[in-house]
């Protein structure tokens, strides 16, 4: 009799102690939903006009690349620049054995020296029929001489005549040949096109060098430098309709100042513009080139690097701007939560456009002032009542300012 009702006993005890947990629960559930809203960060939907950003893969490339080639076949007697250097125009950089070339220098000369000579013997000889045609003229007038004799001093100094033409063309000929020896001694001595940096030696002292080895090395102008990129043709044409006119093209590349973004991260101090456009579409790509030009003082971006280029293509007016992070995509859809004058949450689908730094340009479904959850969108459900507290990235970035 007392085990059973021990048993009772125990049973409403067990019974009271599960009805007082569910009670609690139900007490810290209904504290939480309706006495706690949750904080959420919130920003207004900002207005302004903002200016779009494109970027491209840029290509930097030497103003001016001047391949140093040997004209001459010879073998490399010494290297004088450093590799890398800057070097000045008209500077030595390679030098071939000069003296084959200086041999046939100093042979052409005699050559030369020859046929003066022969010019002034010949000169000599025609100087003595001419002589001879005067004495026999008049004699042979005078029947004092023959016919003959003035027929043969007529003929002599023809052919004198001919013999100082020979001579003197044998001269024009040899002071070509000197000319021509001059310029294979000069191109023993391989100077620098252009001031610029010089590249790497292709060929070592004691090569062979002639004009189908190809480059000895390449110097490149890299103040300003260029850097090629392409755009696509829709880009292209977007760009034209917008200024039709030529003048109105170049003044526009003038006014769109470029910036280049370098390959560890950090964009470049000084700004570039658009040299020129290409004069035809890649087919292969649908792309058009674009080179730009950069200020490298210092010599600092060198041809071959990579980066991105960065310009304005145009400016959007009116713009609705909210962080990036405010929107919530899903399955392709775009939405964001909507903190109302009750602090209720209302879930409103939006439709984005061009990313702006941090922030996104939304093209339809809010309005200028609306606030919009930027941080705690995962605790937010549409009716449900909320803490709103200003965007703590927006107040760093108001101090900062």
């Amino acid at each position: 009799m007392n085990s059973g009702r021990k048993i009772v006993m125990g049973g409403s005890l067990l019974a009271m102690t599960m009805t007082a947990i569910v009670l609690a629960g139900c007490s810290k559930s209904g504290a939480g939903g309706q006495g706690n809203p949750p904080d959420v960060q919130v920003v207004q939907v900002e207005q302004k006009d903002v200016p779009i950003y494109r970027e491209w893969i840029g290509t930097l490339e030497g103003l001016v690349n001047a391949d140093v080639r040997g004209q001459v076949t010879g073998y490399l007697l010494r290297q004088d620049y450093k590799e890398g250097n800057f070097v000045q125009q008209n500077q030595l950089l390679f030098e071939i054995d000069p003296r084959p070339f200086q041999a046939s220098l100093d042979e052409a000369k005699a050559q030369l020296a020859t046929a003066t000579a022969q010019l002034a013997n010949a000169q000599a000889i025609q100087k003595r029929t001419e002589l001879d045609v005067e004495r026999y003229t008049p004699l042979a007038k005078e029947q004092a001489a023959s016919q003959q004799d003035l027929d043969n001093s007529v003929q002599n100094n023809l052919a004198a005549l001919a013999t100082v033409a020979t001579a003197r063309a044998q001269i024009k000929s040899a002071e070509a040949a000197v000319e021509s020896a001059q310029l294979n001694l000069g191109f023993t001595r391989l100077t620098s096109p252009i001031d610029g940096i010089a590249g790497t030696a292709q060929l070592q002292v004691g090569a062979l060098v002639s004009q189908s080895t190809g480059a000895v090395t390449t110097v490149s102008t890299v103040d300003p430098i260029k850097v090629y990129f392409t755009v696509s043709e829709s880009e292209y044409l977007d760009f034209n309709r917008r200024f039709p006119t030529v003048s109105g093209r170049e003044a526009e590349f003038k006014r769109t100042p470029l910036d280049l973004i370098l390959a560890d991260g950090t964009t470049y101090q000084h700004q570039g513009t658009i040299d020129f456009a290409d004069r035809a579409v890649n087919q292969g790509t649908g792309a058009i080139l674009i080179a730009g030009l950069f200020p490298n003082p210092g010599n600092i971006l060198r041809p071959g690097g990579y980066g991105k280029v960065r310009a304005s293509t145009r400016i959007e007016k009116d713009a609705l701007l909210i962080p990036q992070r405010a929107v919530t995509e899903l399955q392709g859809s775009y939405q964001v939560a909507i903190v109302d004058s009750d602090n209720k949450v209302k879930i409103q689908a939006v439709e984005v456009g061009d990313r702006v730094g941090s922030q996104w340009i939304i093209q339809k479904g809010l309005k200028p002032g609306e606030r919009v959850v930027a941080e705690g969108t995962q605790k937010v459900r549409q009716g449900l009542k909320v803490n709103p507290k200003p965007y703590a990235a927006e107040v760093a970035e108001e101090k900062a300012r």
